[in-house]
């Protein structure tokens, strides 16, 4: 996920999310509910959602939201289980491991009352490789679902993809391999379904605004277009889990000042507000103060060739001399200072474990690029004889949101001070402009996050091997690609030896040759009232779930 799931990959975004609950905080909320009867949330996100589209959606933001409002297969739980949603129970799978059959609950409804079938499904996941769709997150089809990848390449139809409908409560689903991750995968928004009688009627303007979308999931959506600052989810009464959700009414509005989610809260009308930087340092004695590390990594991006031409990103000792020059210590001490964590490496702590001896991923590969201004400048020295250029300027492409700017002025402070002859101009979009100029390789430098679609290190390295549609760097090394090919076939069944690949892929990608520069693992901080519970941040997938929230 980027994030965008950059966040991809991502996210994924939604680091900023808050919530604000009508009866917590102060007396005008909790005037509002005891008049009105409903219990209401008020939530807060950090940017507008780019789409409401499944097929569409490639960010933190499109796909909280889309988890919000819809519902595949499985979803995950508080605690990150897998747990069955449309479907009735776990898959039924065949002995090799390549065909999983799932049987579908009988009350699962839309929201205008029809019936959630299997073709639903088969019908989304085949609109979703077909190369007129243009779908970014084909590619977590390709090399997992049967034909997906001959299919986005044109060589086949996408009547072919390995998805039938057996029956209208019966999907049969072939892999090309055995997929050790791909029961959780189906919990991911790209594997919704879609109503084709619906949607086909809708043609263009499904999506564009939530007048043009039905539902399956937990809510429907109100009062939202592609340029809302606000708008608001209702408990959707077709739901076939209605009985368990607590809320009425969620209302959300885009605030991108952390400061104005201060005073919404300190004043009652915000019952949880993220916070980073100051704000993040000087409630951390507060009682309402709380905080957790998610899986989000940032890092540096670096374009190796934009405009069919290479950048001095190209040069090794160039991307080695920036990576290694920050202080990212002092960084999310500083700077955040809301419980993120320096990292030296792609892959996050806490997040996936040795198959055999459950060892964290992070700490089992280690550090592989660590600070050093010494021998940044020794890179950075090496580089510019290469490169003969005496003074470089690039421009650093960042977004408006506010976290984004900081982060963006102390790299700048870092690269200028501690690189001679280099000049380093930001760029400062919306959120969704940075996300277009990513997806089209228009820039130098950027500050970019991933967030894990599943659980599984591929997650995170697969982003960035050669022929990725989320790799918009041209970093490419052959070795790099044989071992991400062989971690998802030849050694798909075989844990301990994928495993060993993956920890080599990513020395390569990092500590061989700095193909992106990681800088922390992102941590959310924020004041939260007490009588609000259930806001659920997730390790992967869509990074937040708003069903189980309740007020005490």
């Amino acid at each position: 996920m980027k994030l965008k799931k950059n966040w991809g990959l991502l996210s994924m975004l939604t680091i900023m999310t808050a919530v604000l609950v009508a009866c917590g905080g102060g007396d005008t909320s909790k005037d509002e509910v005891s008049t009105s009867g409903k219990k209401t949330v008020n939530l807060m996100e950090s940017a507008e959602i780019p789409s409401m589209d499944s097929k569409k959606g490639t960010d933190g933001v499109s796909f909280t939201a889309q988890n919000t409002v819809f519902e595949g297969l499985y979803y995950l739980d508080k605690d990150d289980q897998v747990q069955p949603g449309v479907a009735k129970a776990d898959p039924e799978i065949n002995d090799d491991q390549t065909v999983y059959t799932i049987k579908l609950r009988d009350d699962a409804k839309w929201s205008n009352g029809t019936s959630v079938t299997a073709k639903d499904f088969v019908y989304s996941w085949r609109k979703i490789v077909d190369p007129k769709t243009a779908a970014e997150y084909a590619v977590i089809f390709s090399g997992v679902v049967k034909n997906a990848t001959k299919i986005t390449n044109g060589e086949m139809k996408p009547e072919e993809l390995g998805v039938k409908a057996i029956d209208d409560n019966t999907l049969e689903v072939t892999l090309e391999q055995p997929v050790p991750y791909f029961h959780s995968l189906l919990t991911f928004p790209t594997f919704y379904p879609q109503n084709e009688e619906y949607v086909e009627k809708q043609g263009k303007d499904y999506a564009k605004d939530s007048e043009h979308m039905i539902y399956n999931g937990a809510f429907t959506m109100k009062d939202w277009n592609n340029t809302s600052k606000s708008w608001s989810y209702e408990k959707n009464n077709k739901y076939w889990n209605k009985g368990d959700i607590k809320l009425d009414k969620i209302n959300l509005q885009v605030i991108k000042d952390p400061g104005s989610a201060v005073n919404l809260y300190t004043t009652g009308k915000l019952d949880r507000a993220t916070l980073s930087g100051d704000y993040a340092k000087q409630k951390q004695s507060d009682k309402d103060f709380t905080s957790n590390l998610d899986a989000f990594v940032y890092f540096l991006k670096f374009n190796q060739k934009l405009d069919g031409k290479a950048t001095i990103f190209a040069n090794e000792n160039a991307r080695k001399a920036i990576a290694t020059v920050i202080d990212k210590e002092t960084m999310v001490d500083t700077v955040l200072a809301n419980g993120s964590e320096p990292i030296d490496g792609l892959v996050p702590s806490k997040f996936t474990f040795n198959p055999e001896t459950k060892e964290d991923f992070r700490k089992e590969n280690g550090d592989l690029l660590t600070y050093d201004k010494a021998k940044a400048q020794e890179y950075w020295k090496k580089a510019k004889q290469e490169l003969g250029q005496d003074s470089i300027t690039l421009e650093f492409l960042s977004d408006d949101q506010e976290f984004s700017k900081k982060m963006s002025e102390y790299i700048q402070n870092e690269l200028q001070t501690s690189l001679d002859g280099l000049k380093i101009n930001i760029k400062t979009v919306p959120y969704k402009s940075r996300l277009k100029l990513d997806e089209t390789q228009d820039y130098e430098l950027q500050l970019a996050r991933w967030g894990p679609d599943y659980q599984d290190p591929s997650t995170f390295l697969g982003v960035f091997e050669t022929t990725s549609s989320y790799n918009r760097s041209s970093y490419s090394n052959p070795e790099y690609d044989k071992l991400l090919k062989e971690a998802a076939t030849t050694l798909a069944t075989k844990p301990e030896e994928r495993w060993k690949a993956l920890l080599q892929a990513e020395k390569i990608l990092i500590e061989q040759d700095t193909g992106v520069a990681p800088l922390y693992q992102n941590g959310v901080a924020a004041l939260q009232n007490p009588k609000m519970t259930g806001f659920v941040s997730h390790l992967f997938g869509a990074p937040y779930s708003y069903q189980w929230i309740e007020i005490k």
